[in-house]
């Protein structure tokens, strides 16, 4: 197994990205009624870390046949280290209450690309 300091910078080196962020796993752990009694609070926690930058993306899954919502969902934090991510996951409203658990993970973004069109006198915004 190779150490995540060690690959990173083997990514770097050959010219990859190499951004690192933090994906919290998270998934129901209480019924239903408790996950929606936590949302207002979630959803408030989620635009506060949005407008202060920790909050890279954030939604639902869905289930394996792509069909149905199951609850599931993804949440990828900006932080410095896997500490200061793993605090931002524990103080989600969702997460301290127990309504829902997570498994957190770092994530090594190297390739992609993503589209941001902006219309200047519209105000208009399109992300794809």
């Amino acid at each position: 197994m190779v150490a995540w300091a060690d690959y990173k910078s083997e990514a770097k080196s050959r010219g990859a990205l190499a951004l690192e962020l933090f994906v919290a796993h998270s998934t129901p752990a209480k019924a239903p009624e408790d996950v929606k009694g936590n949302l207002p609070d979630h959803l408030a926690y989620q635009a506060e870390l949005e407008r202060s930058g920790q909050l890279a993306f954030a939604g639902p899954m869905s289930d394996e046949t792509g069909a149905h919502m199951q609850g599931v969902g993804l949440i990828i934090y900006r932080a410095d280290s896997l500490e200061a991510a793993r605090k931002l996951a524990d103080d989600d409203p969702m997460h301290k209450s127990g309504a829902r658990s997570y498994v957190l993970r770092r994530w090594l973004i190297n390739e992609g690309s993503f589209t941001l069109s902006v219309g200047l006198s519209t105000g208009g915004c399109d992300l794809s």
